[in-house]
């Protein structure tokens, strides 16, 4: 088959399901794995150039509507009679439902059912060294500074901040991304502050900005260098990757539960 993706968190998907072979075009921001890097770059996620999509004679094109604005590229798909599949991942229950479903269309639906299991076997084991957590630090995971977007209740990263060990401060609020400000980030007061700004790479996040913030200064994590700089692409895109993410905050979390802890091979051997 002639695969294309137009977010990277399915590029991802696809590699994990050993597809990535397959792929004929890609979004400019799917940077994962370093095959990637020689196909046909097709425009931003949001703004993709569909003439040339086109070209390329997709027998399927994956999108997701985890990237908000998505659905106009799903209409242009749409309205042009071009196959594709549409996927909507919220928790670490939809990307394993996602492996099978992706797998299913490209003919492999057994393989992606043995790594949906696979990765539903490690996130297993990670609730298990969790739930030996005696004391959960609270965390603060910051997507966007100004303004300021974080995750709530229902989303990933709430999942893999019970899994490694700890909790998301807004798991209170039930939806998938908040709009809130620093005032009230510092009146929950977290123990750990998590930057992952979304399409930022780590080297271009400065958490010493954080102490130009009112009220920052004092807050408990600022206070105790607890401002941890996370990589995006291990814990804003919803693919298996962020099984690798999970590993990395259980460890920096608890290191005494997680250390001893190895990636699935299908995960860790992934090119």
């Amino acid at each position: 088959m002639k695969l294309v993706s137009i977010c990277p968190s399915n590029t991802e998907l696809l590699a994990y399901l050993g597809l990535d072979g397959q792929l004929v075009g890609v979004d400019d921001f799917s940077d994962w794995p370093a095959s990637v890097s020689d196909l046909p770059k097709l425009g931003p996620d949001l703004s993709i150039d569909m003439d040339r999509l086109e070209a390329t004679g997709p027998d399927l094109v994956l999108a997701s509507l985890s990237v908000p604005g998505m659905e106009r590229n799903v209409e242009e798909l749409v309205k042009r009679g071009i196959p594709h599949l549409v996927t909507n991942p919220q928790s670490l229950g939809d990307i394993a439902e996602d492996l099978v479903t992706v797998g299913r269309a490209c003919g492999i639906e057994e393989r992606a059912r043995h790594i949906a299991r696979e990765y539903l076997d490690f996130i297993s084991e990670l609730n298990l060294r969790s739930e030996r957590v005696a004391d959960r630090p609270s965390l603060y995971w910051e997507w966007w500074p100004k303004p300021v977007f974080t995750p709530g209740s229902i989303n990933w990263l709430t999942e893999i901040s019970r899994i490694s060990g700890g909790y998301n401060i807004y798991e209170d609020v039930e939806l998938a991304s908040i709009q809130t400000d620093w005032d009230d980030v510092a009146s929950r007061d977290p123990d750990r502050i998590l930057l992952a700004w979304v399409g930022v790479r780590t080297e271009k996040i400065r958490p010493e900005l954080l102490r130009k913030r009112q009220g920052w200064p004092e807050l408990r994590a600022v206070r105790e260098g607890h401002v941890d700089v996370m990589e995006e692409w291990l814990y804003c895109r919803p693919s298996p990757r962020l099984l690798e993410g999970a590993l990395k905050l259980g460890n920096l979390l608890h290191p005494e539960l997680y250390g001893n802890l190895r990636l699935p091979e299908w995960v860790s051997t992934a090119k």
